[in-house]
This record gives C-alpha cells, structure tokens and sequence, in this order.
C-alpha cells in the first residue's frame, strides 16, 4: 500500500514546480477545447467547431510545447506540439477571412 501512496505522492510533488503548473495549465486547455466543441454541437444539434476550440488549441499547444522544451525535455513530446499551432492559427485565419465571425 506504501508503493501506491508513494507513487501518488511523487506525482503530487512534481507539481510543485512552475514548468509541471503550466504543463497542467496547458493539458487543461488543450483537452478543454473537446468539451467547448461538444457543448456547441449539443446547442446545434449537429456537429460544429466554435472559434473557441482553435484558441484553446492554440494555447494548449503552446504552453505544453514550452513544457516539453524546457521542462520534460523529450524530442517526441516537442515535436508532438512543435506544428500543431500552425494549423490552428491557419484555421483562424480562414474562419476570419470569410467573415464567419
């Protein structure tokens, strides 16, 4: 029982430093934007991607990549966020080129 109490502790005090908060931060962000994207569609009753979803996508992205570079350190986790932001953000500039928003 120690075992599993000590493991959940180690993971506790991880987040204790500032890189694990915005690491957080940026998980919550990034998984966030699925429940903005549901809530809209409920709304709808069909299948819609507010403008909310890109910018909780952009933030999530770029606060775990900085996480993943500077804290965590791992070549996956950096290029798992390095290009995500770019589509996002080229998703916005569609979205505000035809004048949905």
């Amino acid at each position: 029982m120690s075992q599993i109490a000590n493991y959940f502790f180690d993971i506790v005090g991880k987040l204790k430093s500032p890189w694990a908060i915005i690491g957080a931060v940026g998980m919550i962000c990034f998984s966030s934007r699925f429940l903005v994207q549901w809530i809209a569609s409920e709304k709808k009753k069909q299948s819609v991607i507010p403008v909310s979803f890109w910018y909780l996508s952009i933030i999530g992205s770029v606060l775990l990549l900085a996480y993943g570079l500077f804290y965590v350190r791992d070549p996956f986790f950096i290029l798992g966020y390095l290009f995500n932001s770019l589509v996002y953000f080229r998703n916005l500039y569609f979205i505000y080129k035809k004048g949905v928003v």
